[in-house]
């Protein structure tokens, strides 16, 4: 087999949960007036709170010390955390199940490649658990995509050479952080926004694992 594993980011890959982020950041803007922008909110996909939270501060033009900038962090988790408790399997985006279902029957690994520290909550609440080989997350890494470092462990987890990997992303620091781990990379989302990828979908209902080969 050309490729032996597929890595995918969670938040906008497998589940909407940007949604969420989005609604706790916009509820911790009120802090200091601020009305995070759709288009803002998409340079915060796949990139830690520690950096979203500082690059948000400097859209705001406001200087914060390190003591709000820790309860912000706390204060915006446990909202995201509150936000996400009611997730269910409806929450899976179109398409993601039939494609797993493609990967196990052809015999791929799968794991997850998430900057997120809750992604273990967010799977179990969604069911999707038991796809996965192996899941690395926001607590097992210490440097954020565009770094590969995620990419590279999760490949290491599985047991699989980084060319034999194929990501999933729906950010751009995640495509950067893929490439620069030597992987390719199918993004999920608009070509318009999602520069380098290898091909680019809008959703797994247009993508057949047999495609991979292709990459």
């Amino acid at each position: 087999m050309k490729y032996k594993a597929c890595l995918f980011d969670l938040d906008g890959v497998l589940v909407d949960t940007a949604v969420y982020h989005f609604q706790a950041w916009k509820i911790l803007g009120k802090h200091f007036n601020f009305e995070l922008s759709h288009e803002q909110n998409e340079e915060l996909k796949g990139i830690s709170r520690v950096e979203s939270l500082d690059k948000i501060l400097h859209w705001a033009h406001f200087q914060a010390t390190q003591d709000q900038k820790g309860r912000w962090l706390k204060e915006k988790n446990e909202t995201y955390l509150e936000l996400i408790s009611h997730m269910n399997p409806s929450e899976i985006l179109p398409g993601v199940i039939s494609f797993l279902d493609q990967l196990k029957e052809q015999g791929y690994l799968i794991a997850l490649g998430s900057a997120s520290k809750n992604a273990g909550i967010i799977l179990e609440k969604t069911g999707l658990t038991n796809w996965f080989n192996a899941i690395i997350d926001g607590n097992v890494v210490t440097k954020s995509k565009p770094n590969p470092e995620v990419f590279l462990k999760g490949a290491e987890a599985l047991g699989c050479p980084a060319t034999a990997c194929i990501v999933f992303e729906d950010a751009q620091a995640g495509i950067d952080a893929a490439k620069a781990g030597g992987m390719k990379v199918v993004g999920v989302g608009s070509p318009t926004i999602l520069r380098g990828a290898d091909k680019v979908i809008s959703s797994f209902t247009e993508l057949q694992v047999s495609e991979l080969l292709l990459l």
